[in-house]
């Protein structure tokens, strides 16, 4: 081993430690859209300053997943049917793309990390809970992206990254019917991948998308309804 071989380690700031728990927090599924984040028990629970929590929420605002109420407060974002039909249009673009890059690759090492991720969302949804298949469906789209080889579209999907999670984070926790049904949703596209089917694994991608992005715009509708 030469030093070659060590990373430098990462030092986070005590702002980044609140900013990624209260992120995690808000995409575990638990917090419903809208729901109220106040500062003084979110700071306590944290063992925080509100100085540095108020820092925290700006960042998650500018990555559209809470949102400031002048004069009220803090609040997790609300999707609305417009919110989603932007997201999964954006989506089903960049990771259809994405898909048939990633399966016309011929490395091994691609078709590896690809089938990796669809397993880990296997077993999160055979055995656990649901903040487990919401990060592990997450993952596998983002196992999409990264193995597209596409630097430039990798860099356009992290602008909305958070986004997407909470959006992922509602469909799962709101709108879909159960593990079978994430798994079944993602089998398609799954096996168009690995086959190494590059225009049916962007045709399934983009199906994914729209079919996913239309139950969670029906569910809304009805809700404020």
């Amino acid at each position: 081993m030469t030093l070659a071989d060590l990373r430098p380690v990462a030092r986070q700031s005590t702002e980044s430690l609140v900013t990624d728990s209260l992120r995690n927090y808000i995409l575990s599924g638990k917090v419903a859209p809208g729901e109220r984040l106040t500062e003084i028990a979110l700071a306590e629970q944290l063992g925080v300053a509100r100085a540095t929590l108020r820092t925290a929420l700006h960042r998650l605002t500018s990555e559209g997943i809470v949102v400031q109420i002048p004069y009220t407060g803090w609040q997790v974002a609300t999707l609305t049917g417009g919110d989603v039909w932007e997201i999964w249009t954006l989506r089903g673009s960049l990771e259809s793309l994405a898909a048939r890059l990633a399966a016309q690759r011929p490395e091994p090492a691609v078709r590896e990390a690809l089938r990796a991720a669809h397993l880990a969302l296997l077993a999160a949804c055979e055995g656990g809970g649901l903040k487990d298949m919401i990060a592990a469906d997450f993952a596998l789209h983002r196992a999409i992206i990264d193995n597209s080889g596409h630097r430039r579209l990798a860099a356009q999907y992290a602008i909305v990254e958070q986004q997407v999670k909470l959006y992922i984070a509602t469909s799962n926790t709101h709108v879909a019917t159960g593990p079978a049904d994430i798994i079944e949703q993602h089998r398609p596209l799954a096996t168009a991948l690995l086959a190494g089917e590059a225009e049916a694994a962007g045709r399934e991608a983009w199906l994914h998308n729209e079919s996913e992005g239309r139950r969670l715009m029906d569910w809304l509708e009805h809700r404020v309804s």
